[in-house]
């Protein structure tokens, strides 16, 4: 009976020396400077924490539920309970800057495990099934569900449990985006900022905006703007994966080689955070990055089409008629068709059932007409469509104003004229246009690329020139020399 008196008074002294030296910490925090081995201690806090929160929410329970809760359940969860506070209060004061994130982490902590201290203190008197025992049980569970999600705020950042939002900053990038605002900053959101902000500065580094940046760590120069080879993020960005310096550290995912590409280019113009994309120049490379990224994922855009079953593309296929999924089992098709002996047009019209998931449509070189050119205009979602050496005209080219995902389109060796050419005009996702050995003049062309000047118009060889490579062209040519190379 002594020796087990002896033992709890050992415990409940443990117990009273833990409490008091956290309430020590937390008083006087702004006048402590840990030891290096204490400091040590503190990154133990993530690995020790969880089992004071399984312990505690296992004695709630069993003391919610009328049922007795062992002395022994309560005393070990009430120690792991206090070594994890003080653990978490040595692992914070690594921080430069506390923000309200850690601040409300750590004194929520602090509460839970004083709390448990209370509820094992009014145990040992005999009041361990009375009211108040119940209401610090209940309160218990309260602070530990509070404590755990502004440690995930802390650790996963503070939009982990949100709820997705349109309005997020992965949302679609702007047709003219600022280069830091709305591309370098969401690189760094990503992949950088749950580790470099208020909260959770490691290294003293804040990534939240450009000041942060240019401030830099304990490193040194996180960014030299105008010098990649001096700017710290940059260099640990190419480091091995297996390197310890390397960023984000093992276990993160790393960033792609575009992403990479687009900060160490950014850095290399001078790091300005005023700066858009059509202030770059055509040849630009940062400019060529950014608008890939501005691309939305084709899968994910072809996961909203409608489903379409591998029988009705049996159904519809002939041996003259090829349709096929773009990728995998994606519900995107891909149409080509070649000239029969004998050509039907029912072939191409029988494609209504499908139009909406047609993304890429080849008719080169078919007798097509008006009727096929409405149920090409009626694929809402083509991309890319090829009806060049058909004989199409301007009327039928006016039923393809509202494919406004088309990318690229290949008309060239027909007889369209200058009216045809406002229609591409509006077509503002058209990147690609062929359209040599057509009735499109000059002026025409040249108003279409002032007025789109990023699309790539391909109007055959020059015919001032083109003597010059048929003369000396070793390989006949039979046929119409005066045609284009196609």
């Amino acid at each position: 009976m002594t020796s087990t008196t002896t033992k709890n008074r050992r415990v409940d002294l443990l117990i009273f020396g833990l409490s008091v030296f956290l309430v020590f910490c937390l008083i006087f925090e702004s006048f402590l400077r840990l030891p290096i081995l204490i400091a040590w201690l503190g990154r133990w806090h993530p690995l020790i924490l969880h089992f004071p929160i399984v312990l505690l929410l296992i004695a709630a329970f069993l003391g919610l539920t009328g049922k007795n809760v062992p002395r022994a359940l309560l005393t070990v969860a009430t120690v792991t309970a206090l070594v994890t506070a003080i653990s978490g209060f040595f692992l914070g004061k690594e921080a430069v800057e506390k923000g309200n994130l850690l601040f409300w982490h750590q004194w929520l902590g602090a509460g839970t495990a004083l709390v448990a201290v209370v509820w094992y203190w009014l145990d040992g008197e005999g009041f361990g099934n009375t009211v108040y025992t119940k209401a610090l049980q209940v309160l218990l569970v309260v602070l530990v569900g509070f404590t755990g999600h502004f440690g995930g705020m802390i650790t996963h950042g503070e939009n982990f449990l949100a709820l997705p939002t349109e309005k997020s900053m992965d949302g679609p990038i702007p047709d003219n985006p600022l280069i830091y605002q709305h591309v370098v900053a969401r690189i760094l959101k990503n992949n950088c900022v749950s580790c470099h902000n208020p909260n959770k500065q490691k290294g003293e580094l804040l990534m939240t905006d450009l000041d942060g940046l240019l401030k830099g760590g304990e490193s040194g120069s996180t960014l030299v703007p105008g010098n990649p080879e001096k700017s710290e993020i940059i260099k640990r960005l190419y480091l091995p994966l297996a390197d310890e310096e390397h960023m984000p550290p093992e276990g993160e995912k790393p960033l792609s080689t575009s992403e990479i590409q687009i900060l160490e280019r950014w850095v290399a113009l001078g790091a300005s955070d005023t700066v858009r994309l059509n202030h770059l120049g055509a040849n630009e490379p940062l400019a060529s990055l950014v608008k890939e990224m501005m691309e939305p994922d084709p899968m994910e855009k072809w996961a909203k089409l409608p489903k379409v079953a591998d029988s009705t593309i049996q159904r519809l296929s002939s041996d003259y008629l090829t349709i096929g999924r773009i990728a995998g089992s994606t519900d995107a098709l891909h149409i080509n068709m070649y000239k029969p002996p004998t050509y039907d047009p029912r072939l191409i019209l029988d494609l209504k059932a499908i139009s909406k998931n047609i993304v890429q449509m080849d008719l080169s070189g078919l007798p097509i007409g008006e009727q096929e050119m409405e149920l090409v205009g009626s694929c809402e979602n083509l991309e890319w469509l090829e009806v060049d050496r058909t004989p199409i005209n301007d009327t039928q080219i006016e039923g393809l104003k509202n494919l406004s995902n088309l990318h690229t389109l290949k008309v060239y060796g027909t007889d369209i004229g200058d009216p045809s050419a406002a229609v591409f005009k509006n077509l503002t996702k058209l990147k690609s246009l062929y359209l040599w050995d057509t009735n499109i003049s000059q002026s025409a062309l040249d108003n279409l690329r002032n007025a789109a000047p990023a699309l790539l118009i391909d109007n055959g060889i020059d015919a001032a020139i083109q003597p010059f490579f048929v003369d000396r062209d070793s390989i006949p040519i039979s046929g119409n020399q005066d045609r284009a190379i196609e």
